[in-house]
């Protein structure tokens, strides 16, 4: 399948995770795509992994970090200029912290709204030129399923998801009268390399308890931290619908892709 023939798309995160699966799947099915993650070595891993199913060819990776607006100002540039342009935008880049929120560092708070909403801001600001000289110019942003369901000891990560899901909101009514599409995934129990980090974050005396309403009631092929979980590459195919013409109709939305967690 080749819907995304001529579309050119920047990913970030990229370098794992579902951002790399969602490189992966774009390139699949006929994108160029600039994959951008601050970590060189897994850019590697996305380049070695599109070289396997030959599809390396309109692969670009981009060392950028998104929580620094220098490296995303002079990052989405280049990948604009090597481009040609910019058709669609996804932003996976992200991070997961946790604690008891009264134990909570200023430190560690701005590390993540740093890195998860205002980087996801940075990116968005500094593409937005380049989509709105298309028709139909698609921004997909990540939120989480912490953004609306509780989830404990995530108080800054959920709070940073939150404000993405109403940022998102507030893109795609300033700019849909010029053509530009914006919408959220919510992805919840997907197995990828923060799920898999969780229970290293979570403090020592957590109530596990708390956890139990956030189980996929679709059984699952996969599993972190001894929980059921759906693949990178099922989030993948909905970002590369959303980003196709067959999503041109949506906007201003969240999808939550979590297998039921929160039916």
């Amino acid at each position: 399948m080749n819907r995304l023939d001529q579309h050119r798309i920047l990913v970030t995160g990229a370098g794992s995770g579902i951002g790399q699966a969602t490189a992966l799947r774009l390139l699949e099915e006929g994108g160029a795509v600039v994959a951008a993650d601050v970590s060189s070595e897994g850019l590697a891993r996305t380049r070695g992994s599109a070289k396997e199913a030959g599809t390396d060819e309109r692969l670009t990776l981009l060392d950028m970090n998104v929580g620094d607006e220098s490296s995303v100002v002079s990052g989405v540039r280049e990948a604009v200029d090597g481009l040609g342009g910019l058709d669609a935008l996804v932003n996976a880049a992200g991070i997961l912290r946790a604690s008891h929120t009264h134990e909570t560092s200023a430190e560690m708070w701005e590390q993540v709204i740093g890195i998860n909403l205002t980087g996801t801001f940075f990116v968005v600001r500094e593409a937005l030129p380049a989509l709105l000289q298309n028709e139909s110019g698609v921004v997909v942003n990540f939120s989480s399923t912490s953004a609306a369901f509780g989830h404990p000891y995530m108080a800054a990560y959920a709070a940073s998801k939150g404000g993405i899901q109403s940022f998102t909101h507030a893109l795609a009514l300033e700019y849909g009268k010029q053509g530009l599409r914006a919408v959220c995934v919510a992805p919840g129990s997907v197995k990828s390399g923060i799920t898999d980090a969780t229970q290293g974050y979570v403090p020592a005396d957590a109530d596990w308890s708390l956890f139990a309403k956030l189980s996929p009631i679709l059984p699952t092929a996969l599993e972190s931290g001894g929980a059921g979980m759906g693949g990178p590459a099922q989030v993948a195919g909905v970002i590369a619908m959303l980003v196709s013409d067959d999503g041109a109709f949506i906007s201003g939305t969240e999808i939550r892709i979590d297998g039921g967690t929160h039916a």
